[in-house]
């Protein structure tokens, strides 16, 4: 269902009219030309894009390092468009990785959906539902078939668990998280609300596992969230090889990269030698010359052109393979290519932001593992689903979620203290979602914006917290033509107006974040935006990011009291999370206050003294 859902909208996307309006939404950029062309890693071509009018900045989009596009040139409807990853990007530009050349002067770019990453889940899934031994095991417990903790009644597997060690830095929830998963024998989960540490203790937690002698396949579903671990245990000394496309990884880890790491390899070498001699044995079968070859003389030269090859691959692999034998982590995203793994195994597989993971593709990485370390939060976005039948069926919950919902503490810690948030902004959350379990750290528990250097103190930086409520202004939000999403330009311009004064007291734009929970108010506002640097998202763009000041516009302003998507309060979660020192909401108290989450809120901000009016915005 997904992959046809996905499919049928990137048919949309590219036909006729929709094709403007796909440019507007972020999944396509339209009428680009090739400005420079180079070669890469793994002889892939490296084309970077600008606007055919050089004039022109790239409009907004979705569009990030890591992502599959499709290519396709304007000039030659003959030329089947193709596939490539996003290596770069810039303002006016965004490189694209493609492993062959493609030929013409204009060009179009398209989000594309990753078919080959489903075809793993596939294969995956009906390697899991037949498995025995003790990936059957693992699918018995993920189903809810056998407790956690089974293994260790029959036998134990395991060795015992020592005293956690180089541990400076991590709080006690954090070093109890670890210890217990540690401890377990099949499955743990750690629990990091917004701020807590999450990817700090899991790269700790893997260090601990790697210094037992263990072998960890770390995961997570975005490239970004593999960097960002793979960091993390770079800067701990670990022995870590990232494998995925080159394109994907971060340019400055790419050291880590597997291709890399092979290029370095002293079989390499040998390799080029062969291809060499491979190359030059094909052009001397094919070069026309006036002195006729023995008979069969061209066929023993590309024979032994192919055994040239052959050889080449076969030190190839073992360099490979010596670079994945020689390191303690292997880092990837969740759709690994087993190509690259073999029949390799590990101690522990673990996969960070499991939360948005769909299930089917957290069984890629989980079927090559002993055990299972997850880690993410469930009261945060869940995986982004296309198909809502899919999402109906139970496609957009993650296998971490139900997991809790099934063994709850059993194979369960939360991570208590936050590291990001004034207790102010973080306390309602706190209340909602984690049972009052969270703690500002010392060092955030009260800090301002005024803290900040060139940041001038006012009732504006002084305070953490502000409502303003735009009940009776006649802010009414509005339907985009197609009836896809909303805006309301009125909340727009106060939403602008927060942040010319944020700006005017010294506040960087670079520090401050505007989320709008619907895709035209973000379009709306990033055409009006009085600077550049000033970033503006949905809620899913920002997922695990922060900012020192976040300006959030609810948009939804009418008489049903219709509040449509701000119903899933998770997607609120995310939002109310994002900001260190100031947290500005505007919205329309009419409209929200039917829903209880929204009730809460706004008595919150009212127990605060953070509570005012739009009225009050216009003195």
């Amino acid at each position: 269902m997904e992959s046809a859902a996905e499919a049928e909208e990137l048919a949309e996307r590219r036909q006729g009219r929709a094709r403007k309006a796909a440019e507007q939404g972020g999944e396509a950029l339209l009428d680009l030309a090739i400005q420079d062309h180079r070669s890469g890693l793994g002889g892939r071509h490296l084309l970077t894009f600008v606007k055919r009018n050089r004039t022109l900045p790239l409009p907004s989009n979705r569009l990030r390092v890591g992502s599959p596009v499709v290519v396709t040139s304007l000039d030659d409807p003959e030329q089947k468009p193709q596939s490539g990853v996003v290596s770069a990007r810039k303002v006016d530009s965004i490189q694209v990785a493609v492993d062959h050349w493609i030929a013409g002067s204009r060009f179009d770019l398209d989000l594309s959906a990753d078919e080959v990453s489903r075809n793993r889940e596939r294969a995956a899934l009906q390697n899991v539902s037949v498995a025995r031994g003790r990936l059957g095991e693992l699918r018995q417990i993920a189903l809810g078939d056998l407790d956690p903790g089974y293994a260790r009644r029959r036998q134990p597997r395991f060795g015992k668990v020592r005293p956690l060690t180089d541990a400076a830095g991590l709080n006690a929830s954090q070093r109890a998280a670890i210890e217990f998963a540690l401890a377990a024998e099949d499955l743990a989960i750690i629990h990091g609300p917004p701020g807590t540490g999450k990817t700090t203790s899991v790269a700790a937690f893997i260090c601990q596992a790697a210094q037992r002698g263990e072998k960890v396949l770390a995961c997570a579903p975005s490239n970004t969230a593999v960097d960002n671990l793979l960091e993390r245990l770079i800067d701990a000394g670990q022995r870590v090889v990232r494998i995925g496309h080159p394109a994907r990884v971060k340019e400055a880890l790419r050291s880590h990269a597997l291709d890399a790491l092979v290029e370095a390899h002293d079989n390499m070498q040998v390799v080029k030698e062969l291809l060499r001699d491979a190359e030059q044995l094909y052009r001397k079968a094919d070069r026309y010359t006036r002195a006729k070859p023995a008979r069969g003389q061209k066929q023993d030269w590309r024979r032994e052109a192919r055994q040239l090859k052959a050889e080449a691959r076969h030190f190839e692999r073992r360099a490979i393979n010596d670079v994945l034998d020689g390191a303690d982590v292997i880092c990837a995203t969740t759709s690994i290519d087993d190509v690259v793994l073999g029949d390799r195994t590990f101690d522990w597989v673990v996969i960070d932001e499991a939360c948005q993971c769909t299930e089917s593709a957290s069984w890629v990485p989980l079927q090559r593992g002993q055990r299972i370390l997850l880690a993410g939060d469930h009261c945060q976005l869940p995986p982004t689903v296309v198909s809502t039948a899919a999402a109906r069926e139970g496609y957009a919950r993650s296998m971490l979620e139900r997991l809790v919902e099934t063994f709850g503490a059993d194979v369960t810690r939360q991570l208590e203290v936050q590291y990001r948030m004034h207790a102010a902004i973080m306390r309602f959350s706190s209340g909602q979602f984690y049972g009052d379990s969270l703690e500002a750290d010392a060092a955030v528990h009260g800090h301002l914006l005024s803290d900040l250097p060139h940041v001038a103190s006012c009732p504006l930086t002084d305070e953490p917290l502000e409502f303003v409520d735009t009940a009776g202004a006649n802010y009414d939000e509005a339907e985009e033509p197609d009836g896809a999403s909303r805006l309301n330009p009125a909340e727009g311009r106060l939403v602008l107006a927060k942040v010319a004064r944020l700006l005017e007291a010294g506040l960087p734009a670079a520090d401050i974040a505007v989320i709008a929970p619907y895709a035209a108010q973000v379009r709306w506002l990033r055409q009006h935006a009085p600077d550049r640097q000033l970033e503006i998202d949905t809620v899913d763009g920002f997922q695990g990011r922060e900012k020192e000041a976040v300006v959030i516009s609810l948009v939804r302003s009418n008489r049903t009291g219709e509040i449509g998507f701000l119903q899933d309060t998770r997607r609120m979660n995310v939002a109310l999370t994002r900001a260190r020192r100031k947290l500005i909401v505007v919205g329309d108290s009419a409209t929200l206050g039917g829903h209880p989450f929204y009730a809460d809120l706004l008595a919150y901000f009212e127990s605060t003294n953070s509570y005012h009016t739009v009225w009050e915005e216009m003195d």
